[in-house]
């Protein structure tokens, strides 16, 4: 028998030993799987109303600014409004003052007319043919005319004096009355304009604090789920390390950018140039069996062998971005959707490996960028 024939048959044996290990708690097994999906899914539904909720409240909160904006604008314009308004107050008050001295000065005025014209009457006062026939000599028919003229132009003066008294007061009120009326309609409308902004205002404002309020309880919400799935992914890594010999998962890492950390270790060679080539991630030390982590979810695009880099798999998580993770001493996923945390592989040192640790890319587009920019 050929050597690889020996070696296909004791990597069968291997599996097959495996599987019967695993058989004892496949319905145990896939119980939590069904309970991880279910909660999975759950999750997904709570993050996705978060969001929007977080869209609804930011999108509100823009909008409270702007009418806060627009409600402190009018009421500096209602303040410039009142000033004018009581600045036309006190012009009114002057004019009222001004017209009860022209009402004063317009009834002198007609009681002079008055009294000018009873004189007239009672006096009979010839008029200036009778003045010029009655003179004696040309001085004193000079002297008759001029006292005429000078009557008569006194008349006029009385007459145009009251005429102009009553033109003015009527005027001056109809002024006043005008613009306090103008500006008192200007602070209607602006004091109506700021009460329906403020009412705009307080209904966005309760609508936001209903909404906070529900993003709070729908967080809460996706903290008890979150805690689930990794309560439960914990529960199948024992269940695996039981059954496979792996170690346990340990805490999720948590990352300052969009991944989690997918094996709790340091970091041990960096991406970039490496013994003349380019490493294409970084590797991290991890000893063997220990449970690698989807740094995201999304959808398996690769798993299975592939040269150097071992056991091999890959994740898409859409937008062009996907993670990939070698050197696996086992891999058990084989396609389809994974959640951010879920064990997807067991470290190990297959491929071009001098001892056991994860190489973890992280790639756009297909090409590989710094995995730390992401973690």
């Amino acid at each position: 028998m050929t050597r690889s024939k020996l070696l296909m048959l004791a990597l069968c044996g291997a599996l097959l030993a495996c599987a019967c290990a695993l058989a004892g708690g496949s319905a145990s097994g896939k119980s939590l799987q069904e309970k991880l999906g279910a909660t999975q899914d759950k999750l997904s539904h709570v993050k996705a109303h978060a969001g929007v909720l977080t869209t609804r409240i930011s999108h509100e909160s823009a909008a409270l600014e702007r009418l806060t904006a627009e409600v402190a604008n009018l009421r500096n314009k209602e303040a410039a409004v009142a000033a004018q308004l009581a600045q036309k107050q006190a012009e009114l008050e002057e004019a009222q003052a001004r017209l009860d001295h022209l009402r004063k000065r317009l009834r002198e005025g007609v009681e002079i007319l008055e009294q000018r014209l009873v004189a007239i009457y009672e006096s009979n006062e010839p008029d200036l043919i009778t003045v010029l026939l009655q003179s004696h000599g040309f001085d004193d028919l000079l002297a008759r005319t001029q006292y005429m003229r000078t009557l008569q132009d006194q008349d006029n003066d009385i007459v145009a004096r009251v005429r102009g008294l009553r033109n003015q007061m009527q005027a001056t009120v109809n002024a006043v009355r005008t613009a306090r009326d103008q500006i008192a309609a200007r602070k209607k409308q602006l004091e109506a304009t700021r009460l329906s902004l403020r009412q705009r205002t307080e209904e966005l404002a309760a609508a936001r604090r209903k909404q906070h309020a529900t993003l709070m309880q729908i967080r809460n919400q996706q903290d008890d789920l979150e805690g689930d799935v990794s309560e439960i992914s914990q529960k199948i890594a024992e269940q695996l390390a039981a059954n496979t010999g792996a170690l346990p998962a340990g805490p999720v890492r948590a990352g300052s950018g969009m991944f989690i950390w997918p094996v709790n270790g340091s970091v041990v060679s960096g991406f970039g140039m490496r013994w003349g080539r380019m490493h294409e991630g970084i590797d991290i030390a991890v000893p063997t069996g220990a449970p690698i982590r989807a740094a995201a979810s999304g959808s398996v695009s690769m798993a299975g062998s592939a040269g150097g880099y071992g056991n091999y798999t890959c994740i898409d998580h859409g937008g062009s971005l996907s993670t990939c993770y070698a050197h696996q001493s086992q891999i058990l996923v084989s396609g389809g959707q994974v959640a951010q945390g879920q064990v997807i592989g067991l470290v190990g040192c297959t491929g071009h490996c001098f001892g056991p640790h994860l190489h973890f890319e992280v790639r756009v587009n297909g090409q590989a960028v710094d995995p730390l920019g992401y973690l």
